[in-house]
């Protein structure tokens, strides 16, 4: 239980119909009392929760009015922190927002801290840590598929699968110490094979999780998508094409573009930073060779590489080797050009798609094979796991089960079998945050916003 009351404005700085000014904490609502001046003051003073109030706030020593605003009470702890929760819905914009917190603070309301809502939240148990940051992953989402996502990690999917596996190992770890505390009744190899046979189960939960990461990491990230290719094969055409308009600049002349150039787009709801980059070729110009760098550098950072070929063009030696320096997890080969010569293939392997960029033939088809490339087929019946600090959790916990399957196969004395067990159990902990220190937890919700 928190002896301080927090406040602070919830909704972003700007020009905007409403703002909102939040308050938790245990004189939430008294302090809002000393400032509010409800339209009809009788059902305001009930203080009965889950309705909205109509008045205005006023300063208190003068009596001045401020703004206009509608006043809701969501009591704990049935609200969002699990405290008394009110807020202030206010004209947007900067002046009636930053004067209602103004008052606020002065007659007693600490300024919240960044998250410091949602950390109360949490440490009220009404989230836990995998749900409040999804809080995060909500607000910050690209596209409808990243905020789903989100949205299933905040109703706690991915807090009843890992707290399945928990349970799981924790029948594990209890029946491995009975076997410690009671010498007597040693471990036998029958039980040894059924302990086995749980940790396999176990691990292939895990395992079923960490399939949906990769996934879950575009969705959460975007992917990051670089244009490659040598002078005039097309590249700007090609990002002409994703986007639907002449972003980039096209002419029959090599070497056009000499700089990097960045656009977001959203394919079937997965958020795709394209990066067209300048021709890679040995050239003697200053600003060209440094726009080659830099295709360079961008090759080197991207989750995915397009490299562009001219169709009926044959490869030279330089791209040949330059295309076998990417590894083909992250490379798609764009044939362009085919409305000049539809029967030309390139003599390389690896994914390969057919278009003509100035037609924008082929695109869609590009379009599927890029989302299907870079996130794979993911169950649905499995949680999207986005957060990278989930997955450190996950993979950890995965090598300590079968640190425990090879120590049971090898006859390792229970005990330190328990230790493996043990060490899985507490790094699954890590994900909803029953086995995290203040250090994580400060650092987490240090990320968010204040007013959230």
């Amino acid at each position: 239980m928190f002896v301080d009351t927090i406040a602070a404005v919830s909704t972003a700085m700007g020009e905007a119909g409403i703002g909102i000014v939040r308050v938790s904490g245990p004189e939430a609502i008294d302090i809002v009392r000393k400032v509010f001046r409800a339209k009809n003051p009788e059902r305001f003073a009930k203080g009965l929760g889950y309705r909205l109030y109509y008045g205005q706030v006023v300063e208190p020593d003068s009596g001045s009015s401020i703004d206009e605003v509608l006043v809701s009470i969501m009591r704990g702890p049935n609200s969002f922190t699990g405290e008394d929760v009110v807020e202030i819905n206010c004209h947007g914009g900067l002046i009636a927002q930053r004067d209602i917190l103004a008052l606020l603070l002065r007659l007693g309301a600490q300024l919240a801290e960044p998250g410091e809502f949602t950390k109360r939240a949490f440490l009220n148990g009404r989230l836990d840590l995998a749900q409040a940051e999804a809080v995060i992953d909500l607000i910050r989402a690209k596209t409808s598929l990243g905020a789903s996502s989100a949205l299933e990690q905040l109703r706690g999917r991915l807090s009843r699968e890992t707290a399945a596996c928990r349970n799981a190992l924790l029948e594990v770890l209890a029946q491995i110490e009975a076997g410690i505390d009671f010498p007597e009744e040693d471990l036998d190899l029958d039980s040894s094979e059924v302990l086995t046979e749980k940790l396999r189960g176990i691990l292939s939960r895990i395992q079923e999780l960490l399939k949906g990461s990769k996934r879950g990491k575009i969705l959460r990230d975007g992917l990051s998508t670089a244009i490659i290719g040598w002078p005039n094969v097309g590249k700007s055409s090609l990002l002409n094409a994703f986007l639907g308009e002449e972003r980039a600049i096209v002419t029959d002349i090599p070497g056009t573009t000499r700089d990097v150039l960045e656009e977001y787009i959203s394919i079937k709801g997965i958020p795709l930073k394209l990066i067209d980059t300048a021709g890679i070729r040995t050239t003697e110009d200053i600003v060209e060779r440094l726009g080659v760098d830099r295709a360079l550098q961008a090759l080197e950072k991207a989750d995915l590489v397009m490299f562009v070929v001219e169709a009926g063009r044959s490869l030279t030696s330089d791209e040949k080797k330059l295309l076998h320096g990417i590894s083909q997890e992250r490379l798609v080969i764009v044939v362009n050009k085919i409305d000049l010569d539809p029967d030309w293939r390139p003599p390389v392997d690896g994914p390969t798609f057919y278009v003509s960029a100035l037609e924008r033939r082929g695109i869609n088809e590009l379009e599927d094979g890029i989302i299907e490339l870079a996130s794979g087929k993911q169950s649905a019946e499995s949680a999207v796991v986005s957060n990278i600090r989930h997955i450190n959790s996950l993979e950890g916990s995965a090598a300590k089960v079968r640190d425990a399957v090879n120590s049971l196969r090898d006859k390792v004395p229970p005990d330190l079998v328990s230790i493996d067990v043990r060490a899985a159990w507490e790094l699954l902990g890590e994900i909803t945050g029953e086995t995290v220190g203040e250090d994580l937890l400060h650092e987490i919700f240090s990320r968010f916003c204040i007013g959230k």
